[in-house]
């Protein structure tokens, strides 16, 4: 079993943002997503996280309260994350209320995850200006932490204003309802983690950008977390990366090819990725996977991804695998399940022993090669013969 984060995560989780093929309704979308909470919750992961999004078609929940609160209904164990909460888009007030009420509806399971707000056609709706998300973040990110700890508070600030504010309801974990901040590449989610003293999750683990950045983003947190005197712990952080696997590597490529397209090319037209509209689908698909920014193949290739990441940064304390809906439903089913009984048991040290046991068995052997049970085994049959044998001989005729 490992010993420390260095060694590998200690908890695992799963990451819907969702992101699917406009030709799924979002009924069900929604219904599918859920359920994959409920196999999640069945098969021991401990965590889910759902994202926020307005507009773009493919990411189609705008309020991950409303989800979660569903999903709470449907799970037992699984703790339900919001991944994440764009604070520039509501009244810190209001946001922290609906997560103190969501924390009561799932008895003491929820996680806030908090961000500036990824989508630049979300700011503009809202009449936002995305260059001031970052700022109003960690002004809203101040207040909702201090409202979820019990404070009362009086603030005023560009863009909402409170006075004599606290929650009537608080949160069913009390102060101890877990805050994470979002990252990718800027140094402005690792600086918020170390100033608030609270977790980060990095979005996108494995991609070119985030990859490079990962030590360099601890180091921040803890950097700043020594200046604001905070205390921070590597098991706070997490990482996340988007992940198909299957039973094979051909098979998890055929999956992919069911939706990657149109996902990879909007994701690209929005973002910092680049999709050459040269490429066909599968070349595409190829140049994601060499590029770090996908992993797809069996679990044995994200065992690896991971214990890579481990060793990179040190150690971190939770591996999200963010399911985009790239394959249709069976597949990523039969992913999750790929990940609950292959993957994450290998780093919770619980396949260690099974394979010691088994190698013990079969290496006991006769000179003739067989195992020495299987002989045991014969001469016991035999044993049981000869005595059946043996009492019916000795019965008396017509008896």
């Amino acid at each position: 079993m490992s010993l420390t984060l260095e060694d590998g995560p200690s908890s695992f989780g799963i990451f819907t943002p969702p992101m699917h093929t406009t030709e799924l309704g979002p009924t069900t979308v929604y219904e599918r997503e859920l359920q994959l909470f409920e196999i999640a919750d069945q098969l021991g992961i401990q965590e889910a996280w759902v994202g926020e999004h307005y507009s773009g078609g493919h990411e189609s929940i705008p309020s991950p309260e409303l989800f979660l609160a569903a999903a709470a209904q449907r799970t037992k164990n699984i703790r339900l994350g919001t991944a994440v909460n764009s604070l520039p888009y509501h009244n810190p007030f209001t946001l922290a209320a609906r997560i103190a009420m969501l924390d009561h509806l799932s008895h003491g399971r929820v996680m806030m995850g908090f961000g500036p707000g990824a989508s630049g056609s979300d700011a503009h709706m809202l009449g936002i200006d995305s260059s001031s998300t970052r700022e109003w973040m960690l002004e809203a990110a101040e207040v909702i932490i201090g409202l979820l700890r019990g404070e009362v508070v009086t603030r005023k600030t560009d863009w909402f204003s409170l006075q004599d504010a606290y929650l009537q309801v608080q949160p069913y974990q009390g102060g101890e309802l877990e805050i994470v901040v979002a990252a990718v590449a800027s140094p402005s989610g690792p600086s918020t983690a170390g100033r608030l003293g609270i977790g980060m999750i990095n979005m996108s683990a494995t991609s070119p950008a985030a990859y490079d950045s990962l030590n360099r983003h601890w180091s921040i947190v803890e950097a700043e977390a020594e200046r604001s005197g905070q205390t921070v712990s590597r098991a706070q952080w997490r990482l996340a990366s988007m992940t198909h696997i299957a039973e094979t590597e051909e098979q998890a490529r055929a999956d992919c090819l069911f939706a990657f397209e149109e996902i990879w090319r909007h994701i690209a037209a929005v973002g910092p990725l680049e999709a050459s509209p040269e490429s066909s689908a599968t070349e595409l698909l190829e140049e994601a996977i060499e590029s770090g920014a996908l992993i797809v193949g069996t679990p044995d290739t994200l065992i690896r991804v991971i214990r890579d990441l481990a060793r990179q940064t040190g150690g971190f304390g939770t591996f999200v695998m963010t399911m985009p809906g790239f394959a249709d439903f069976d597949a990523r089913k039969r992913a999750l399940e790929l990940y609950a009984t292959h993957v994450v048991p290998e780093f919770r040290g619980q396949l260690q022993n099974l394979r010691r046991s088994r190698d013990w068995v079969l290496g006991q052997r006769d000179e003739d090669g067989n195992t020495i049970w299987k002989g045991r085994s014969r001469a016991g049959v035999a044993k049981a013969r000869e005595a059946y044998d043996a009492q019916r001989g000795a019965t008396p005729a017509g008896a």
